[in-house]
């Protein structure tokens, strides 16, 4: 019988063992989509226990404890740090088959160095006192983990308003790695709500300079924030859709409802999806213009319980994945940005595993011979990034692609201790390509096939975004 989070963890094989030891394992890390918290990595913060590490915002975990009949007091409530820590310690030990099992062990194994215990109520209190002395020291600052964790490229995400003073900051203070901030203008196309469009746009016009009184006002205004993202080292945006849309407009119409919004009043469900469209084609230029890379993350359908959105707010634990048709009208947009070669370097993610091969199948219609690997299926996020999801997903992109262009994984987290998953990855699709080689699918050419999980790692991510880490 293996032994629990061994050093061949996950490695069933030893042509599997080989590709991970030898070749991902000391890999430096490139993580081209996450929620960290810029101001964290600027003040070089340390955390004062697990608690604060492990559950602040982690709607993950709150669903699994919700699950178990954890009482809320405990999970969002008021409960003290301490009180939320045990919790979530009595959650652990049934959570089997969930990556969280994975997880929560292999972040007290690294960085805490903790190995010989298997955490639950009986030992929580030990590695509360232990963790929690270890927290204190600078080897544990917030960069001092990132260091240590071999993280060399960090894409956080960011409103297009956003001063990115932090950023600046992180420049200046810890310049051994990059953290770069990710285009994020969600707010500037959410119409739905025109009161809430139009104090955004306040806020829009304050940090672009001009005033916004007609789309192509709001465009230039875009575009201006957009510049200067890039020239804080942003190379990419990144955009939250429900379903993919490709209503048709024209440029009468979208003023025209610009004119509506300014004038607050309310669009219908054409018009608001027609201003959509409209503005993501253009971001997408904006994207092709400036050599960026254009991200839509699909599927994740929000706040679905209405009593505890109330109670509780937003992204609180009642997400879930959406089952839209997105085949065509991804197709007609992705298209209508191709049809005069403006279609930026595109990452499509899904949320639903059952459009996994859609979307992989997808990439190979917008490919060109001048960048390799154009267009990708995006890493597993979510409710897919634990080992069945990892597999599924490289499944699909090698089914109905080329994995060796791949980009790799990323944490989708707000926090640090959250680079683990790289490891998580790494040791999957090692196992997995170790067993092609095992069972005779592919040759064990191991300088070849172990240079291919190298570029999966990192090389590939780095020569996409075209971002390179200080020496």
């Amino acid at each position: 019988m293996k032994h629990f989070l061994n050093e061949d963890f996950l490695l069933q094989n030893e042509a599997a063992k080989i590709l991970y030891h030898d070749y991902a394992e000391t890999m430096p890390i490139f993580d081209y989509h996450n929620h960290l918290i810029p101001g964290q990595i600027a003040e070089d913060i340390n955390f004062e226990n697990l608690s604060q590490i492990w559950f602040d915002g982690d709607h993950y975990k709150w669903r699994l404890m919700r699950a178990l009949g954890i009482d809320e007091e405990l999970i969002t409530g008021s409960a003290t740090d301490y009180e939320k820590y045990q919790a979530w310690a009595r959650t652990v030990p049934y959570t089997l088959g969930n990556c969280f099992y994975h997880w929560t062990h292999m972040e007290l194994k690294n960085p805490f160095g903790i190995t010989n215990r298997l955490f639950g109520p009986d030992t929580a209190p030990e590695i509360w006192e232990e963790t929690k002395s270890m927290l204190q020291q600078e080897d544990f600052s917030v960069c001092n983990i990132i260091r240590r964790m071999n993280v060399r490229v960090m894409c956080t995400t960011d409103d297009p308003v956003d001063s990115l003073d932090q950023h600046a900051l992180i420049r200046e203070r810890h310049p051994d790695f990059l953290v770069v901030p990710t285009f994020r203008p969600d707010k500037a196309l959410a119409v739905e709500s025109v009161e809430q469009w139009n104090a955004y746009r306040v806020k829009l016009e304050a940090a672009a300079g001009m005033k916004i009184g007609s789309f192509e006002d709001f465009v230039h205004a875009l575009d201006i924030r957009h510049q200067f993202f890039y020239s804080m080292g942003s190379r990419a945006t990144d955009h939250a859709l429900l379903s993919p849309y490709a209503e048709e407009y024209t440029r009468d119409e979208v003023e025209r409802i610009v004119a509506m919004l300014l004038n607050n009043e309310a669009l219908s469900t054409k018009q608001a999806l027609q201003f959509k469209t409209a503005a993501l084609y253009e971001i997408g230029r904006m994207n092709n213009r400036r050599g960026c890379i254009m991200q839509l993350h699909m599927g994740a359908m929000r706040n679905t319980n209405t009593r505890r959105f109330r109670e509780l707010g937003p992204d609180t634990g009642f997400n879930s994945m959406a089952d839209y048709v997105i085949a065509e009208p991804l197709a007609r947009f992705l298209d209508l940005l191709d049809q005069t070669d403006e279609l930026p370097k595109t990452i499509l993610y899904t949320l639903n595993q059952n459009q996994n091969d859609i979307l992989a199948a997808m990439t190979g219609n917008f490919m060109d011979s001048r960048t390799r690997g154009k267009l990708q299926f995006g890493a597993p996020w979510w409710f897919n990034d634990q080992k069945d999801g990892i597999e599924r997903h490289l499944l699909s992109i090698a089914n109905m692609g080329l994995m060796a262009v791949y980009i790799g994984m990323l944490t989708d987290s707000r926090w640090v201790f959250s680079f683990i998953r790289h490891e998580y990855y790494r040791r999957i699709l090692c196992n997995l390509i170790g067993k092609w080689i095992t069972d005779g699918e592919f040759p064990r050419d191991m300088p070849h096939v172990g240079s291919i999980v190298q570029d999966i790692c990192y090389n590939n991510a780095a020569e996409y975004f075209g971002i390179q880490p200080p020496e």
